[in-house]
């Protein structure tokens, strides 16, 4: 009898899962595995605030690995954070490919099947409704890096921004955490946030990714 794979999520506060008190805040890898055959065990150690670099200084991606078994996948999504000016600061062209390269190296010793994921986008137009990036080279220094390496690749940053442009600046609102005050009782003076997807918007970006990993041939 053949086991569950597990798929295991490093990531930030986009991908990470979120309690009750947080709601209607949810990250898409709360919601992955409704896209995804009934015998994958969504394993999300995806944490809020945490770069490519930070996730391995504290600890996580060796958590990882010391589950993580032959055949299982390893999705990677990172760059939010590592654009910060403080200690989690990744350079996009060395040190963040650096700390990635970690990521494949450990998950392939293991004999599993790491997926870089480029970074999702944030809600972010010019006056003009035209969108603006937000993430600089990160998502072109992967897409380097998964060439380099033949790392499966999902260009979510792609993807969600094709998805913010169709919808636009308004309606593209419903995809994150934009609240009015006393709309939901964990935000009684509502919210406008751009980063960080509601309830709707995590299953949203949860769809894209599990679309583009069938693309890319990821049996999952």
């Amino acid at each position: 009898m053949m086991r569950d794979i597990q798929l295991f999520l490093a990531g930030d506060s986009t991908v990470c899962d979120y309690d009750e008190n947080r709601a209607p805040r949810a990250g898409w890898g709360q919601k992955i595995g409704e896209f995804l055959s009934a015998g994958v065990l969504i394993r999300n150690e995806a944490a809020s605030g945490r770069s490519s670099k930070s996730f391995i200084e504290e600890g996580r991606l060796k958590r990882i690995i010391t589950q993580i078994k032959s055949g299982d996948y390893l999705f990677v999504q990172f760059g939010h954070n590592d654009q910060k000016p403080d200690d989690r600061y990744t350079e996009p062209y060395t040190t963040y490919k650096q700390h990635l390269t970690r990521y494949i190296d450990e998950a392939r010793l293991k004999k599993a099947n790491p997926v870089l994921i480029t970074p999702v986008q944030r809600r972010s137009f010019a006056s003009d409704g035209r969108f603006k990036n937000t993430h600089g080279d990160y998502p072109d220094a992967m897409i380097q890096l998964a060439e380099e390496l033949r790392v499966p690749l999902i260009d979510l940053a792609f993807k969600s921004r094709q998805l913010l442009e169709s919808l636009g600046p308004e309606a593209s609102k419903k995809l994150y955490l934009w609240l009015e005050p006393g709309e939901h009782p964990n935000y009684p003076d509502g919210a406008r946030d751009d980063t960080h997807f509601c309830d709707f918007g995590a299953k949203e970006i949860a769809k894209l990714v599990a679309q583009e990993a069938k693309e890319a041939g990821i049996p999952l």
